[in-house]
């Protein structure tokens, strides 16, 4: 998992407040129970210390943001008075929370986020296709393609007057289209990085276009035997083709992670053995079992880098006042500032811990 995307929040010092709450917009008294969510969560803010004007600013954003229908949730974080994250779960949390402390409590929305996979979805008819296309920071796009070879689109049934030619054609016609849509499909692969892309519907349409894609993308394709571009069609069988693809490319994504980490041996495992290789910036992918009910503290210092299980450590290190945070919330803070890469996994993985890190090269002193 990419944590770019937590780096706003570290750039800037606390102290924070963040707050998760259900923003189901599904009753007729929607409005009113938010509102009533927010009340308790920003009394759970005064009393753990955070200041009015962070939390008058928590409570407009929540106030005001634009609902969705259906069931949701909302994550957001704020310093000084301004809200620095704003971000929509796809469902709600398990219960609302309210935390105060030197960083943002980010660990639940890295959770509801999940692996992210970058994926292009592709319906395709003899006319034409619609694409779908997800970024890994979840910005959805479609593109809808309508070849330019029209006529004719069906072959003629045999015994009809030139019924070769007229075949001919028709061939000639699926061809041309097909080329359109996999050159749109392609480029469109290229500006959100697919790691997948499902194509499905017309089966002839599906070869003729993935024949026409690049052979990078073939590589990456799966056929979906579902859909229809026909009006009226049921879109949930597609919509769940799409789901399983996009999990098993993330269930690759653990497994490839674990592989890697059995190969060396015993290095990074362990929350001491995580915590010197952050600060080496040696990780280059840290496996950690999400556990909300964790109470493991460490250590801080003003870099991210500072991260320590004894502020003794960081006294060493000239920070001249360490602060001690939860440990998720310091370990994500060094792995988004070191381009580290994070992958969440089950309780059965075997971790001393429940923590342990893939690292960039071998230090033949520290391990």
């Amino acid at each position: 998992m990419d944590l770019s995307f937590l780096r706003p929040l570290y750039a800037r010092p606390g102290p924070w407040a963040s707050v998760y709450l259900d923003a189901s917009h599904d009753t007729e008294d929607a409005a009113e129970a938010l509102e009533l969510r927010w009340r308790a969560l920003a009394a759970q803010l005064g009393d753990r210390g955070a200041d009015p004007a962070t939390i008058t600013a928590l409570g407009s954003s929540v106030l005001r943001h634009v609902p969705r229908s259906g069931e949701y949730g909302l994550a957001l974080s704020a310093a000084n008075g301004e809200v620095v994250l704003h971000d929509y779960l796809p469902a709600p949390p398990q219960r609302d929370l309210a935390a105060v402390g030197p960083l943002p409590h980010a660990m639940p929305l890295v959770a509801h986020r999940g692996e992210e996979i970058s994926w292009i979805r592709v319906l395709v008819s003899r006319t034409g296709a619609e694409i779908d296309a997800v970024s890994a920071g979840g910005l959805p796009r479609q593109l809808g393609v309508d070849g330019s070879a029209t006529q004719p689109i069906r072959k003629v049934k045999p015994g009809a007057w030139s019924q070769a030619r007229f075949q001919r054609a028709a061939e000639t016609t699926w061809h041309r289209n097909a080329g359109e849509s996999a050159a749109a499909t392609a480029a469109l692969a290229e500006q959100v990085g697919a790691e997948i892309l499902v194509v499905a519907g017309d089966p002839q349409a599906r070869q003729l276009l993935i024949g026409r894609l690049p052979q990078h993308w073939q590589s990456r394709t799966v056929q979906a035997d579902v859909g229809s571009r026909a009006v009226g069609a049921d879109p949930e069988p597609l919509t769940e083709s799409t789901i399983r693809a996009i999990a098993e490319v993330a269930a690759r994504h653990t497994d490839q992670a674990l592989d890697r980490y059995g190969s060396q041996h015993g290095r990074g495992d362990g929350l001491p053995a995580v915590i010197g290789a952050l600060q080496r910036a040696q990780v280059e992918t840290m496996l950690l079992v999400d556990d909300p009910s964790s109470t493991q503290r460490v250590w801080i210092g003003p870099e991210p880098t500072q991260i320590a299980l004894d502020p003794t450590q960081l006294t060493a290190m000239s920070v001249a006042e360490p602060r001690e945070v939860r440990a998720d919330a310091a370990l994500l803070r060094a792995l988004a500032a070191t381009d580290a890469d994070l992958v969440l996994v089950g309780q059965e993985a075997e971790l001393d811990g429940g923590v342990g890190a893939v690292l960039r090269y071998a230090d033949p002193v520290t391990g």
